[in-house]
């Protein structure tokens, strides 16, 4: 488990003439990074930053066994959703594939009563809290607006707009400790994850300075995948972005985000000291993207081949999937088990996206308000006009 405190307000300042986030691997960027597990699979104990805070994970070996499952199914259940994108079943997709670390393992560092707001990538977060899998495809099949309850499940409905999430988690973070939910161990905290791409949004950084300015108990979670839609991370930053914090008067810091240990130690200390009352942090997930930004994009036109294939020596489940062998935590068996447990529940999960329902499309009017507008009804009036002019016609 993720160890070690702070000071409330305390921001970590970079060690003289050293790194500010060691890390024992030497694919790490300028200035380092936390790290538990390296790509060659090898764990590292416990890791200790200039501020003198450190983070460790005491797993047993079914815990282990289980995050590497997760990270195996949810990359398989993307892999689905992208072919079935490709075959026109869905309209549009935002893949993970490459950030299941980041994702899997902050998902886990959640406690039951802690709430997270996501942006449209957040899969893998979304199967750790225990919402069915198929939720996400009605949206992007255009079925629903998105089909779970957020307060059931703790976890808010995906968000389209660049960054708007993040007020949304301040503003609710907020409301947490004026009801007097901060302040003790059993207290509750709030996690928002946005890209890269989205610290160039004025939402995001008015999100920062609410949230410093009244202390709340949030987790900033960027999972910096270096190309936001398609522009590389030196065009939105002059400097490592978990040091922006520092401006907000709270603290920063980077990890390894294709290292799901380190993930979570890290999540899981800053969600802590969160609902402990010390206030907002920033984790930078240093990762990479190696698909597409949506299934709208060509990241050819933008990144070379001999990057995308550097990035795949520090996959998230390969490094995983070492260590275990290793430690001889699990054998080929057990892998070969995992892979077709994921295989049939992408194939169910196919299906049950083909059973679908088309809706008609007047139906997008329903719940546009909560009890109707007369401005709305309108609109559908016209709209079924529209529609039934084409009545007979062979257009």
């Amino acid at each position: 488990m993720a160890n070690g405190e702070r000071e409330a307000g305390a921001v970590p300042l970079p060690a003289p003439g050293g790194a500010e986030h060691p890390t024992p691997g030497g694919d790490a960027p300028a200035g380092g990074f936390v790290q538990l597990l390296t790509p060659d699979g090898e764990r590292v104990d416990s890791v200790t930053t200039a501020d003198g805070m450190t983070y460790s994970v005491d797993f047993t070996d079914e815990e282990y066994r289980k995050l590497y499952a997760d990270l195996v199914t949810v990359r398989r259940l993307d892999a689905e959703a992208t072919a079935l994108q490709r075959q026109g079943e869905l309209g549009i997709w935002a893949s993970l594939l490459g950030q299941e670390a980041a994702q899997v393992g902050s998902g886990h560092a959640l406690r039951k009563q802690d709430m997270a707001f996501p942006t449209y990538r957040e899969h893998g977060v979304l199967y750790t809290r225990g919402i069915d899998p198929i939720m996400p495809f009605g949206l992007f099949r255009g079925v629903d607006q998105g089909g779970w309850d957020p307060n059931e499940y703790k976890f808010n409905t995906y968000t389209i707009v660049i960054g708007s999430q993040t007020l949304h988690a301040t503003g609710y973070a907020m409301g947490i400790t004026m009801d007097g939910k901060t302040g003790s161990p059993d207290g509750e905290a709030v996690i928002a994850y946005f890209g890269d791409g989205a610290t160039s949004q004025g939402d995001v950084n008015e999100a920062f300075v609410w949230s410093g300015v009244f202390n709340a108990p949030i987790v900033f979670f960027c999972q910096n995948n270096q190309y936001a839609i398609s522009e590389p991370l030196e065009r939105q930053t002059r400097i490592p972005l978990y040091r922006r914090a520092a401006g907000y008067g709270f603290p920063g810091i980077r990890i390894d985000g294709n290292d799901v240990l380190a993930t979570y130690a890290v999540t899981r200390a800053a969600l802590d000291q969160a609902r402990n009352g010390q206030g907002p942090s920033l984790i930078e997930a240093y990762t990479y993207r190696m698909g597409a930004h949506t299934s709208s994009d060509d990241p050819t036109r933008y990144r070379i081949a001999s990057e995308v294939e550097s990035w795949k020596a520090k996959d998230p489940i390969a490094r995983v999937k070492a260590f275990l062998a290793k430690q001889q935590i699990a054998d080929d068996t057990f892998f070969a088990e995992i892979d077709e447990s994921a295989k049939k529940l992408a194939l169910d999960l196919r299906e049950r996206v083909l059973a679908m329902p088309d809706p008609q499309p007047v139906t997008m009017f329903d719940n546009v308000y909560p009890h109707g507008s007369p401005e709305v009804d309108g609109q559908r009036a016209e709209f079924e006009r529209y529609h039934a002019s084409f009545e007979g016609s062979d257009h």
